[in-house]
């Protein structure tokens, strides 16, 4: 095999609870988590010479102006060398198993960066995947996520894909039945967020509640879907929203656009809101391009 290409699913937290800061710095973690349709591409080719050759793209779905699209020549927030995730699932594959000869690595991105959606480590499961595929290594899923974890804690949960629950540093997997069928308006404000600032600013310790993980899980498992959204939560809107207030804003708003339910993903900042009907879905994220609140926004589903 020459060429193959992968998609990369982005993700969203239905449920994320932060249970205690371990000694070494990291947080116990128990996340329900859900890919959904929005998704990078990614084109693995062999060339005869060695080395890795990284190439990003943009794709403009989502982007509500031309304002804000990455524009060629300036500063790219998605590195194209050794500083992305990519290009480090590829090196890491291929150093182990002595591969001679060089793969070029086309990255389309469409998923938000900097947003809570787990875009590049998405992009590194691919790569992962894909790598394995081209160059017919034969690693399994559990050999695969093994490797994942040292490149990102997400990585083994994007190596899976789906529904499934998230336990320890994220690393600890329970695969889950599918979501109940619902229709999603994700939006993605103009800020950039990093995780490790908002996990530093957290206070577990002063948490004034917890979501009910354990019945988001139940509620998934029965084909719940007001279950589902009844039980909505995540403990890092208390350390985001006072340093990004848009996030609040933006709940705000699809809630006044009669969002069944509306929840920040990850570290943040991107919002997502669930609606039972898809017609109210794109009513919504039409007003919500009006208010300016946000720089892309997507009507979408799990997956």
């Amino acid at each position: 095999m020459d060429q193959l290409t992968r998609k990369a699913y982005a993700k969203i937290n239905l449920g994320l609870d932060a249970l205690r800061k371990r000694a070494d710095g990291y947080h116990e973690l128990a996340m329900v988590m859900q890919t959904v349709d929005i998704c990078d591409e990614l084109t693995f080719a062999v060339k005869e010479t060695p080395g890795i050759e990284l190439y990003v793209e943009w794709s403009r779905d989502g982007w509500t102006d031309t304002e804000s699209f990455p524009k060629a020549g300036e500063v790219q927030p998605v590195p194209s060398d050794q500083k992305n995730l990519v290009w480090r699932a590829a090196e890491l594959l291929m150093d182990e198993f002595g591969i001679k000869k060089g793969v070029k690595i086309t990255l389309k991105k469409k998923i938000p960066v900097a947003a809570g959606m787990a875009g590049g480590s998405s992009d590194c499961a691919a790569t992962l995947h894909g790598i394995n595929e081209l160059f017919e290594l034969g690693l399994s899923l559990h050999e695969l996520q093994v490797r994942g974890v040292k490149l990102g804690a997400d990585v083994p949960y994007c190596l899976l894909g789906g529904t499934a629950l998230a336990e320890g540093i994220g690393e600890i997997l329970t695969p889950l039945p599918p979501t109940p069928v619902c229709h999603l308006v994700v939006a993605k404000p103009a800020v950039s967020v990093s995780t490790p600032f908002v996990f530093k600013q957290l206070r577990v310790n002063e948490l004034a509640e917890h979501p009910d993980i354990a019945g988001m899980c139940a509620a998934i498992r029965e084909n719940d879907l007001d279950g589902v959204i009844g039980r909505l939560g995540n403990v890092l809107e208390t350390a985001a929203i006072p340093h990004f207030p848009v996030v609040g804003e933006l709940k705000e708003a699809c809630k006044a656009l009669g969002a069944d339910g509306v929840l920040m993903s990850g570290s943040g900042p991107t919002v997502f809101a669930m609606f039972k009907s898809e017609q109210q879905a794109w009513e919504a994220a039409d007003e919500l391009k009006k208010t300016g609140l946000a720089v892309q926004i997507f009507v979408t589903r799990p997956v």
